[in-house]
């Protein structure tokens, strides 16, 4: 999820938004506390320790819903339509997925075999949904190969990140409408 925040912050320099403003507003703090338990999962990934790894589909789930506050807060619902209609058809892309390869998601590592992300024996060790991608994957166009170096992505993944990434740009466009001088004035 850091790729979210550094995208959201890059989009907010564009349009001269201030990140500061995000700290005023209550409601961010639940999605703040969420992105630092996932940093911290993806660290321990790092590390060698898998143990969290059974409970990330918790953690996204509550990342996910942190961002009722905020869409409460500041009214963010045309986003958080758009961004359900995204996690809707990215969670059915990768059901696709992973019932065209017997219930497993495979995974194609490349640049997380160079950072020490994934190791030989990783999927072994985990023992979860997701198992190593072979020649006879089905549908490898819909799996994990989206490869970030700490995370590896299928293309519905991206579109159930693009949730967090609407709202969170969302909410900084708000909370910059509201406690910036610079936006009041115009």
């Amino acid at each position: 999820m850091i790729e979210i925040v550094l995208l959201t912050a890059l989009l907010g320099k564009i349009k001269h938004y201030k990140m500061r403003y995000l700290f005023r507003a209550w409601s961010f703090y639940p999605v703040l506390v969420t992105q630092i338990i996932l940093v911290l999962l993806q660290l321990s990934i790092f590390l060698g320790y898998y143990g969290f790894v059974q409970y990330a589909s918790w953690i996204k789930t509550a990342m996910i819903l942190s961002f009722i506050f905020p869409l409460l807060s500041f009214r963010l619902y045309r986003p958080a339509f758009i961004g359900s209609g995204s996690i809707v058809l990215g969670t059915l892309l990768n059901r696709l997925a992973i019932a065209q390869n017997n219930g497993k998601m495979p995974v194609f590592p490349s640049l997380s075999y160079w950072t020490g992300y994934v190791k030989p024996g990783t999927f072994d060790a985990i023992r979860d949904i997701h198992v190593l991608g072979t020649m006879d994957t089905n549908l490898k166009f819909l799996t994990d190969y989206i490869d970030f170096g700490y995370s590896i992505l299928s293309p519905g993944d991206l579109l159930i990140h693009f949730f967090p990434l609407l709202m969170f740009y969302s909410l900084m466009k708000r909370v910059n409408l509201q406690y910036n001088p610079q936006y009041k004035a115009s």
